[in-house]
């Protein structure tokens, strides 16, 4: 962060916040032809001419000028390794979801865990995120590649009370162990107060008891008063596959969103990590229930990342039924690639295909999604916008990217088409982290080079850990046998 004016001189598009709009409340707005100024990690001057000194003068003739997108849900620690492996995996006998008979037999080991988060960092900033939601259990240099990166991170140590395995392929169980998650709670605690405490002023932490079925009731309902007794959010993956759904309906005859309601969690201040599976949901058949009115009353969030889903032919149905009903939804990055801007055109596409109804969701709904949507679920209103005293929390695309052109609407264009290919340069805090579309803080080239070594690894221990003794590529073959 430094004192010296930084101004995007002459930008030919600015995404720019507009206080007086949408009767008060604000919203986001085109300009064209301005400056944008930024000093000391704070927004100076949106729009007109900067007439002040300016130590570093950008050219903006050919730029869109954006506010940082704010991802709420994301696991760079382990996501950027299972390219290749689970692309178009799935378990048939358990709805189609990988989370409990591949997901666990797939993972990196220490050294691929700091390339993973290299790799998922990198692709994060690369794609115009500038605060992000790290949802991982907790490794030794994690705060450090965090602070590295140059990300606004909030970061969200996981622990839970049981885990999950299969042995069959068609039956989950649980194993638990209710002393080691309260142990891995206080654990996770005291790095959540390390979080808000951190020297660099771009940490806080959220609170984060992993799923909801492989945690008591007890520590759900603790670690909601924990978040809440610190001002920080809490977050939960829940309603996010059949099997989850029908484990706590018989567990306690309540769906999940009314059991997270019955423990005093459904309020304001919680996030439940993909929120799919209510009860209306057609692959449930479960009336007995009115999840989605009782979510709309509750103030709680939704965190939705389409991409991981769509790959299991599982979409929320749908984003624009659940912002019509003032549900609060942010959007993340559940998985490979890290790249916000396609998962912004994942949410678009699904909602449409699943509502039938091209006009279910638009642009400007998944962008404020992505935006000050999320930073209100952070409980933010200094990230996410252009606007003078908000942080300088930015990107800038260039519109004269092929992929861009022809610009009629430049944010349809980033969206549907370019993606992080016409990302050029990413600012947090005033400070640039991305130049020319390179992330400055990690060797990419080099940590993809350990992220495969590391997949090569998770390959020859994958029939081992296996139920079924199967090799890697008997699980997930490749698309065409090698001759």
């Amino acid at each position: 962060m430094s004192d010296a004016v930084t101004v995007i001189r002459n930008a030919a598009w600015i995404v720019a916040w507009d206080p007086d709009a949408g009767d008060g409340a604000g919203g986001h707005r085109y300009l064209q032809g301005g400056d944008v100024a930024f000093a000391g990690g704070q927004i100076l001057q949106v729009g007109g001419h900067w007439d002040g000194a300016a130590a570093v003068e950008i050219d903006g003739t050919d730029r869109l000028v954006s506010p940082g997108l704010v991802n709420i849900h994301s696991h760079p620690l382990s996501e950027p390794m299972n390219k290749g492996m689970l692309d178009e995996l799935g378990s048939p006998k358990l709805y189609n979801s990988s989370l409990y008979e591949f997901m666990p037999l797939f993972r990196p080991d220490d050294a691929g865990r700091t390339a993973c988060t290299e790799v998922g960092l990198s692709e994060l900033l690369m794609s115009g995120v500038t605060t992000l939601v790290d949802l991982s259990v907790p490794y030794d240099d994690w705060f450090d590649l965090l602070e590295r990166s140059g990300i606004r991170a909030v970061a969200a140590p996981m622990y839970r009370s049981a885990r999950w395995f299969t042995r069959n392929g068609h039956v989950v169980e649980y194993e638990w162990d209710e002393a080691a998650g309260r142990a891995a709670m206080d654990a996770a605690l005291k790095l959540v107060d390390a979080a808000n405490a951190h020297p660099s002023g771009r940490m806080s932490g959220m609170v984060a008891p992993s799923q909801i079925d492989t945690c008591t009731a007890d520590l759900i309902a603790d670690s909601f008063a924990a978040a809440q007794e610190r001002g920080v959010p809490f977050q939960i993956h829940a309603a996010q596959s059949v099997v989850e759904f029908h484990e706590i309906t018989r567990r306690h005859g309540k769906t999940p969103v009314e059991w997270l309601d019955a423990l005093g969690v459904l309020k304001p201040g919680a996030i439940i990590g993909h929120g799919i599976f209510l009860n209306d949901h057609p692959w449930l058949h479960w009336p007995q229930a009115r999840d989605f009115e009782m979510l709309r009353a509750s103030g709680a969030a939704v965190a939705h990342c389409p991409t991981v889903f769509q790959r299991r032919g599982i979409a929320m149905r749908t984003v624009g039924r659940y912002l019509r009903a003032g549900i609060p939804v942010g959007i993340g990055t559940d998985t490979y690639p890290h790249n916000m801007l396609e998962e912004m055109r994942n949410a678009l596409t699904n909602s449409r295909l699943l509502s039938g109804d091209p006009f279910d969701l638009r642009t400007s709904h998944i962008f404020d999604a992505a935006t000050v949507g999320g930073a209100a679920i952070l409980g933010r209103d200094d990230i996410g916008r252009l606007a003078p005293g908000a942080k300088a929390d930015l990107f800038i695309a260039d519109i004269s990217h092929p992929a861009m052109r022809p610009v009629r609407d430049p944010l349809r264009s980033l969206i549907y088409v370019a993606a992080e290919r016409a990302v050029r340069d990413v600012f947090v805090d005033g400070t640039q982290v991305v130049r020319d579309g390179t992330c400055l803080a990690f060797d990419l080239d080099d940590a993809t080079a350990r992220l495969e070594a590391a997949q090569r690894r998770a390959e020859a221990a994958f029939t081992a850990l296996d139920y079924a003794g199967r090799h890697h590529t008997q699980a997930s073959p490749l698309t065409y046998p090698v001759a």
